[in-house]
């Protein structure tokens, strides 16, 4: 939701005028619990590299329930996972097996090909328990679609965190404010995790030509406008550098915001159910090699997969 605080005067300053567009949420079931999706939308197909966004939860899962997203196959994109609450195990077709807990980064680059699962790990659907989190995707550049898949995993502990006052910022991917994250991204990107007290600011990284804010919990001001959960401010692209327009993100109580973005991509990008390629050919190969059988099979989780959609 996007609505002008009652409180709130009209933004006059020469840094307002950021704001481009609104994306609102749009429930999806996934079997467990429903996500909100951002992107692709009919407003907004990409932020910079960002093709696909999912809010998850927050769910409470009840004991001998649990997150079950059977195999299935990605190309010509990286995947990135990012937690608040829960755990997730990771299988996929190279053999990884990796639980990813609040903090971490699992980082999946699906290249020529990748099939893996997402399920709750055995001890947590025997209890239960809250899962809430991200679930993205970054389209990858022409001459990086069809490399070799791989997947990497970051501890937190190797995250970089900024901190200014009321602030705490963790950048999953790419550089922003000063830093630099530790995973491998292929083109001009930045994702950030931010959390902020009531009253406190941040600016959003100039460098970057495309940025977004999402509201994952709390509420934001930008250019004058009240943000709730569920609603992404798409900022105006610029030129990058001093070419930028001032952003400012105001929190009008503790907020839980992501921050994204980074240069758009070289061309466009096609979407079908889990594959995304600047060609639909390779689109139409990848449904007829999911569909006969020439994934790898998920080591760990071969005994299911989801269908292609018909």
């Amino acid at each position: 939701m996007s609505k002008l605080d009652d409180n709130e005067p009209a933004c006059t300053a020469p840094s307002c005028n950021a704001l481009a567009l609104v994306v609102r949420s749009r429930l999806r079931d996934i079997g467990a619990f429903s996500v909100r999706r951002l992107l692709p939308s009919t407003e907004q197909h990409m932020v910079g590299p960002f093709i696909f966004f999912d809010h998850m939860g927050p769910a409470d899962l009840p004991p001998g329930k649990g997150l079950d997203v059977r195999p299935h196959p990605h190309i010509n994109l990286a995947t990135v996972t990012y937690l608040f609450e829960g755990e997730i195990m990771h299988r996929d077709s190279l053999g990884s097996a990796q639980v990813i807990q609040p903090g971490a980064v699992n980082w999946m680059i699906a290249g020529r090909g990748i099939a893996h699962s997402e399920r709750s790990p055995d001890e947590r659907r025997r209890h239960g328990g809250r899962l809430h989190g991200i679930q993205a995707w970054v389209a990858l550049p022409k001459n990086a679609e069809e490399m070799a898949p791989r997947f990497d995993h970051h501890d937190a502990s190797t995250i970089p965190v900024i901190a200014r006052p009321g602030v705490d910022l963790r950048l999953i991917a790419g550089t922003a404010y000063g830093a630099e994250s530790p995973v491998k991204i292929m083109s001009p990107t930045f994702y950030v995790a931010a959390t902020l007290d009531a009253g406190a600011s941040i600016e959003l990284p100039a460098e970057h030509v495309e940025r977004a804010a999402y509201v994952a919990e709390g509420r934001i001001v930008v250019d004058g406008q009240e943000f709730e959960p569920g609603a992404m401010a798409v900022l105006r692209p610029h030129g990058g550098g001093n070419g930028a327009t001032k952003a400012l993100l105001r929190a009008a109580e503790k907020s839980r915001v992501m921050l994204l973005g980074g240069a758009p991509l070289d061309g466009p990008r096609y979407v079908f159910w889990n594959f995304v390629s600047s060609s639909k050919d390779r689109i139409e190969r990848a449904k007829k090699d999911w569909k006969e059988g020439r994934f790898q099979k998920v080591a760990g989780d071969e005994k299911e997969s989801i269908p292609l959609p018909e």
